[in-house]
């Protein structure tokens, strides 16, 4: 049996925002927005190149992006840009449009080039390589 990532799903207290931010930013692709009225749950799944897809979820009981960055459970999203120089040109992209930049970029003591940001709800994403 050979076991991959089916997807990785955010909630989000604006899903159009989230949405766009990682349009604008990753070249995602995204899905038809999907609602449950029933349970009053939406969500989009975006498509970012031949990877698992990344889903946005939003329900009216999540009241904002209000957490810490760093608590058990997901750590960050790993979003590979190619090179060392895409990831460096989509930082300084990010850093200049007023997103948080955490870390990096730098060579990690794994051999890992990357830099760390944050998306608008406050998670962390890792730009690497």
């Amino acid at each position: 049996m050979e076991i991959t990532i089916a997807h990785v799903a955010l909630w989000t207290a604006d899903l159009e925002r989230l949405k766009t931010f990682y349009e604008r930013y990753f070249q995602a692709q995204a899905g038809p927005l999907y609602v449950n009225a029933a349970k009053q749950f939406s969500s989009y799944f975006l498509r970012l190149g031949d990877g698992a897809p990344l889903e946005l979820m939003h329900s009216p009981a999540i009241t904002g992006p209000a957490r810490p960055t760093q608590v058990p459970g997901y750590a960050h999203i790993a979003l590979s840009v190619g090179s060392a120089a895409a990831v460096d040109a989509l930082t300084r992209r990010l850093q200049a449009d007023g997103y948080a930049v955490m870390d990096g970029p730098r060579r990690t003591g794994d051999g890992y080039y990357e830099s760390v940001v944050l998306d608008p709800d406050g998670n962390r994403l890792e730009i690497t390589i």
